[in-house]
């Protein structure tokens, strides 16, 4: 009987792991094995739009079969070898020991995992674990760059699976721990009483790091804002007519801002008329492509200065809500900053409704204070779950790498080619020059240094 869970462990573990997310949990489900049925389960962690999503993958449906095989040899072990020596039966004709559906979507796939030169089940044990540990790598691009790849790999390749020796200890330790496995699926690690080990996000990368004597420091990747936050932006948003969210973006972080609104229903957040951002000229410049990121209209003020030390954000922000107040209606905004110096707008707009959005470090206890006791809903975007800002994060940063080489470099290889045969005092035909190109400066590549220095490296 397969285990479901100690239920009782997972509730004890509850206040820890409280607004926890998913998301990889369920990835490392369905690599691992764990029956379709566990996703089916509203009660158990793994998400089965994960599961349908992960479906569609071929890299990742090799991977998830190899290892249902390989758990499923490890697991009827005896009787299969029994079955093949004395009935002359092969893993084919074995359906209630090795699933037959594993095997045929493998051979869809173009994998064969079965060694005809042997009938004995710890070679094929053995082939398994030669092609996950091939394998295996063709996932990385499914899971988070912030997550480290080299910790989530090792729990697909068994330690000396490559020898008969190395696939019986591990499967020494397998049977020894059992109960202790999750789902009873076979994984790489040091087996240990800690319950279901993909009960959540948060606890599984807290665990993944720790088995690897390392800290998983990045708590707002694996969990968001709870059902009391959130609750309470969907009652503001709900009770309000015309709603407009302004940015102090000296004192707002973009990418927390972009999950904070990638984390809230649509079915709320379409009620929000825009959002208007209030932009120093020294500000990040990931502001401007904040609308690619969100189906809210954006509007993008940047604001000069009249003095270089001195910022016009507060003021023309300020001026600019009694605007949309006065003669636009709006009787409610959201205003993300950490700066308390925005309580003069509160105070000043008494008809209209307020909701604060800050940094939790930067919002001071006062100005929390003050919040409370006027009855205006606060909040922190950093509670929010920021582990799907990383394609607003990548775009901004590859367009600011293209920035850099656009000023860094600027080369004609025409040009190139055409100093050096002048100062060589080479002559070429126009089809020994096409050819020259082609053959070598068209196969330049790049050379980067330990140091990050690049050179140009010509093939001769």
């Amino acid at each position: 009987m397969e285990w479901e869970g100690k239920t009782a462990e997972w509730e004890r573990d509850e206040p820890a792991y409280q607004d926890s997310t998913y998301e990889i949990v369920s990835m490392v489900a369905y690599l691992i094995g764990v029956p379709r049925r566990i996703f089916e389960n509203e009660h158990e962690p793994p998400k089965m739009e994960i599961y349908q999503r992960l479906e569609q993958e071929k890299n990742a449906r090799i991977v998830r079969h190899l290892c249902i095989l390989r758990t499923a040899l490890e697991r009827n072990y005896k009787n299969i070898k029994e079955k093949i020596q004395f009935e002359y039966k092969s893993l084919y004709s074995l359906p209630e020991y090795v699933p037959a559906d594993s095997i045929a979507q493998l051979w869809e796939d173009g994998v064969s995992f079965i060694k005809k030169s042997s009938s004995q089940p710890k070679h094929h044990i053995i082939e398994i674990n030669r092609l996950l540990s091939d394998r295996i790598n063709n996932c990385k691009s499914l899971f988070p760059i912030w997550l480290d790849w080299k910790y989530v790999r090792d729990l697909f390749v068994m330690p000396g699976g490559l020898t008969e020796e190395g696939a019986r200890a591990a499967a020494d330790t397998y049977y020894a721990h059992l109960s202790w496995y999750p789902y009873q699926m076979y994984i790489n690690w040091e087996p240990q009483d800690e319950g279901n080990i993909l009960y959540n996000d948060k606890k599984f990368t807290k665990l993944l790091y720790q088995w690897h004597g390392d800290l998983f420091t990045e708590t707002s990747k694996v969990s968001d804002a709870g059902s009391r936050v959130k609750g309470g932006i969907y009652d503001f948003l709900s009770a309000g007519q015309k709603i407009v969210v302004v940015v102090d973006c000296e004192n707002s972080d973009p990418y927390k801002l972009c999950s904070v609104l990638k984390n809230l229903d649509y079915a709320y957040t379409q009620k929000i008329s825009n959002i208007i951002l209030f932009d120093d000229i020294h500000t990040a410049p990931t502001w401007k492509i904040l609308e690619q990121f969100t189906r809210i209209p954006v509007e993008h003020t940047t604001i000069g200065r009249v003095k270089e030390g001195k910022s016009l954000v507060d003021i023309r922000l300020t001026a600019r809500a009694c605007q949309e107040h006065y003669q636009k209606q709006v009787d409610s905004f959201i205003i993300v900053s950490s700066d308390s110096d925005y309580w003069g707008l509160i105070s000043s707009l008494p008809e209209a409704r307020f909701l604060v959005m800050a940094e939790r470090e930067k919002c001071g206890g006062s100005m929390k204070e003050v919040l409370a006791e006027s009855g205006i809903f606060y909040c922190y975007i950093d509670d929010f779950y920021s582990g799907n800002a990383e394609d607003i994060k990548m775009s901004a940063l590859f367009q600011e790498l293209h920035r850099y080489l656009d000023r860094s470099l600027h080369l004609n290889v025409q040009d190139m080619l055409d100093t050096a045969l002048r100062v060589t005092r080479v002559s070429m035909t126009s089809s020994e020059r096409q050819q020259f190109m082609d053959k070598h400066i068209r196969q330049m590549k790049l050379v980067i240094a330990p140091d990050g220095d690049v050179r140009i490296e010509l093939k001769r």
